[in-house]
């Protein structure tokens, strides 16, 4: 595959008004996408455009905008809308193309544009490619006559048709009456919907994390950090608490007791209730490569396979689409549900969750701990400048770790493909092994990128 000049393992990202996040780089971007995904018809072609709450969403927005009425296509713009409701819009309108404006996770600084196709799954390797090949050449040819120029549009409906599409994945035989749930919406996204489809279908709702002002996104609130989540919960007494990311396309639980339930668990209860109500498709689970081995043998004991691929929840739903799968994610609270959605959705994985507790009479600390995971230890180590896994050092040292985890674990050291960082991950029965190896490893990155 070529190299990629503008995209990364999930879209175009960095710090706003910094290269490649910038307004010149959006344009061409509006301007590529459009004309590769506008057909030949004579029709309207349009665009849907969503974004979260960040103050650089002001900058990028006009700017594809611009792009993409500058080629003749239509734009409609959704304003704060969760990633995965822009996925379900694109469709649901029969746009072309849709685009995310969001860095998902990340400090409020970075910003990023996420593509959907018109079928709301996110693009191809190939169709990135082929944007970025068009970008980097003459935009001028192909501009739209000055009457053939694209109209923009503001849609308001959008927030509410999102949150009848999340209440009508919950069981009907189900609410959430008597249940007082915490939710963290990460001063993000879903500020707005995620409890007011937590309120219609009954529950009690707590919100924090819904006073976005540009500048709080994912800071001290949200998936990365739950700690006010957890505080919450324990404060006020709720069944559950639920975090949301910057986007809302991942998501984490907590118990009533405040203990944090990962995107594994979260994974296994879903799993084992499909498969015990017969709508498990495609016999097992997909997930990434940082999955706990815990997860891979609960699953075993069930008669499902667990499936691994690389990072990114665009590698698990394209594993999802060839096999036939409808449950996989990530570890981080990706969690796809393909009978409901086309990308990861954090509300629609909390109300499956919401619905095993509901019928299940019991409080959730008792279905937390679906599995004991294997030790686990995760370092992400920042640089600067460079390429340290091309050191013969650090490659020298991850061969030896490899050597000892031989049989009793698993290893995976990459770069990140959204940040400047290096991930190192080890697992295994010997905690003790785990993290001296992580240890290790990160000390030769760290020498390296010195």
């Amino acid at each position: 595959m070529s190299k990629r000049a503008y995209f990364g393992t999930d879209g175009i990202r960095g710090q706003a008004n910094r290269y490649p996040m910038t307004a010149e780089v959006a344009l061409r971007v509006g301007m590529a996408a459009g004309k590769i995904f506008m057909s030949k018809d004579d029709r309207r072609h349009l665009v849907v455009i969503g974004k979260d709450t960040r103050l650089s969403g002001y900058m990028i927005e006009p700017a594809l905008v611009a792009g993409f009425t500058s080629v003749g296509m239509d734009v409609r713009l959704f304003g704060p809308l969760p990633t995965p409701g822009v996925a379900m819009m694109t469709r649901s309108l029969r746009a072309d193309l849709g685009v995310m404006i969001s860095a998902s996770h990340n400090h409020f600084a970075d910003n990023g544009i996420k593509l959907f196709g018109p079928d709301g799954y996110k693009l191809s390797d190939e169709r990135e490619l082929e944007i970025e090949a068009l970008m980097d050449q003459g935009l001028e040819e192909g501009l739209a006559s000055p009457q053939a120029l694209g109209r923009v549009q503001r849609i308001d409906d959008c927030q509410a048709r999102y949150v009848e599409i999340a209440k009508a994945t919950f069981p009907r035989r189900l609410n959430l009456a008597g249940l007082r749930i915490v939710i963290d919406c990460a001063n993000g996204a879903a500020y707005k919907v995620a409890p007011e489809a937590l309120y219609e279908l009954g529950a009690e709702v707590l919100p924090v994390g819904v006073s976005p002002n540009g500048f709080n996104v994912n800071e001290e609130c949200g998936s990365t950090h739950p700690a006010a989540m957890q505080k919450m919960v324990k404060e006020y007494r709720a069944d559950i608490g639920i975090a949301l990311d910057g986007d809302a396309d991942r998501v984490i639980v907590c118990d009533e007791k405040g203990q944090m339930i990962d995107g594994d668990q979260i994974m296994a209860l879903i799993a084992d209730n499909w498969a015990k109500r017969d709508r498990l498709t495609g016999g097992g689970v997909v997930a990434t490569l940082y999955s706990n081995l815990g997860l891979e043998r609960f699953l075993a004991e069930r008669g499902l396979v667990l499936h691994r691929t690389p990072v990114g929840d665009r590698a698990v739903m394209m594993r999802m689409r060839e096999g036939g799968f409808n449950l996989g994610g990530e570890q981080s609270g990706h969690i796809i549900l393909r009978d409901f959605a086309t990308t990861g959705d954090g509300l629609l994985a909390a109300l499956q969750v919401l619905a095993v507790l509901k019928e299940s009479d019991q409080p959730m600390s008792s279905l937390a701990r679906q599995f004991e995971p294997a030790p686990q230890k995760l370092e992400n180590v920042r640089f600067a400048a460079g390429k340290p896994l091309e050191s013969e050092q650090v490659k020298a040292v991850i061969a030896q770790a490899e050597e000892r985890l031989n049989g009793s674990g698993r290893l995976v050291v990459r770069a990140s493909g959204t940040e400047p960082l290096i991930r190192i991950m080890a697992e295994g029965d010997d905690e003790k092994l785990v993290n001296q190896v992580v240890k290790e490893i990160a000390g030769a990155v760290k020498q390296a990128a010195a």
